[in-house]
């Protein structure tokens, strides 16, 4: 079986959040408009898909098509290690993150999803299948929430059977005080035998994210996600020593060096490899198979749960799938009756592969130009 073709493709998509009227642009932020969705084609027929996020998303195309196209042709899907040698020796020498790792990611997902169907097995079997249901949480706290709605809307959400909910810091006018009374609200309004998680998206300096942690440690975080700057390595290690909230980080990290270092530094206590953004499912086990040698666990960040669930599913530390409500949407759109948690579980599909069915009208009504 060899490569014979990558299509590449652009697609937006709006989302309704809970309690707000009308929908909001992009699937989680106002930048996250676009995402990028590919197929991969073999001389036998078997097409794989993959997909990765907003990021420069007209380069990551471009690259598919024109240039990791000419150096994977040809190449047998199910031999993830030689085409990833490939295209590190053609493509990206000097080991760079950015449109390159999103590409690889897209690229590595398809060929997962290719095995899979070849083989007649799921993503997670492939993996190492040491779970067929994983726990999700929901990241539903958006920044367009005033206090009393992102109460209401985390009473909601654990009415629908999530016990685990993530909301937003770090953007608000009133910076890290309205941010610890918003999580106040939160905690207030669930109780405390629900797991909440906060996620600052990189926008706390260190400072900010300290004077944050010591307003709600008595809040009972289950982890604060990417506080600061840059994902500083140094400074979250600083930081983790200064709080008793766990600090999980690496979603957005493109490939394992990135990810070694916030292990080596003792910056986390979760590490959070995507497989949309690291380099796809080879890249993320990887990420595992080093947290695991120190006794960390994994979790996704950086949404896509219909992708991350068999990472979390597949290996044996692999924790909690994010249900982010705007990568949810663009699920429901892209596919056929995807897989949705029962009270905060998901079941991975025992179909080969991703196990999803693509709606080809969501595919073309979601198509932008590149």
């Amino acid at each position: 079986m060899k490569i014979k073709d990558i299509r590449a493709s652009l697609h937006t998509t709006s989302i309704e959040i809970p309690l707000l009227a009308g929908k909001v642009a992009g699937y989680g932020r106002e930048e996250q408009k676009v995402f990028v969705f590919c197929e991969v084609e073999t001389d036998e027929g078997i097409v794989g898909h993959g997909l990765t996020g907003h990021f420069l998303a007209h380069a990551v195309v471009a690259a598919l098509e024109k240039h990791f196209l000419p150096v994977v042709r040809d190449m047998d899907p199910c031999d993830v290690e030689a085409i990833h040698q490939r295209v590190a020796a053609k493509l990206n020498p000097r080991a760079m993150t950015g449109t390159v790792s999103m590409a690889l990611s897209c690229l590595d997902i398809a060929l997962w999803d290719i095995q899979g169907k070849q083989a007649g097995r799921s993503v997670t079997r492939l993996l190492g299948g040491c779970r067929e249901r994983v726990p999700a949480y929901v990241t539903f706290g958006f920044p367009q929430y005033d206090r009393d709605q992102l109460a209401e809307a985390a009473r909601l959400h654990v009415a629908g059977g999530f016990r685990a909910l993530k909301t937003v810091v770090g953007v608000d006018k009133g910076g890290w005080r309205e941010d610890a009374a918003r999580v106040r609200a939160i905690r207030e309004a669930v109780g405390d035998d629900i797991d909440l998680m906060m996620d600052a998206n990189y926008l706390f300096s260190p400072v900010e994210a300290k004077l944050l942690c010591r307003a709600v440690e008595d809040c009972d975080i289950t982890w604060f996600e990417e506080p600061l700057y840059q994902n500083d390595a140094r400074a979250l290690a600083d930081l983790r020593r200064s709080t008793r909230i766990p600090l999980a980080a690496g979603q957005m990290e493109g490939h394992r060096w990135r990810l070694r270092e916030l292990v080596e530094h003792q910056a986390v206590d979760i590490l959070q490899p995507n497989c949309t953004y690291c380099g796809g499912y080879t890249e993320a086990r990887k990420a595992a198979h080093l947290a695991q040698t120190y006794n960390l666990p994994i979790a996704n960040g950086g949404g896509w749960p219909l992708f991350n669930m068999h990472t979390m599913a597949g290996l044996a530390n692999g924790w909690l799938v994010e249900w982010h409500l705007g990568m949810v949407s663009v699920g429901e759109t892209l596919f056929v009756d995807p897989p949705r948690p029962e009270n905060g579980i998901l079941t991975i599909p025992d179909r080969p592969g991703l196990g999803l069915e693509i709606d080809r009208d969501g595919l073309k009504d979601t198509h932008v130009a590149a």
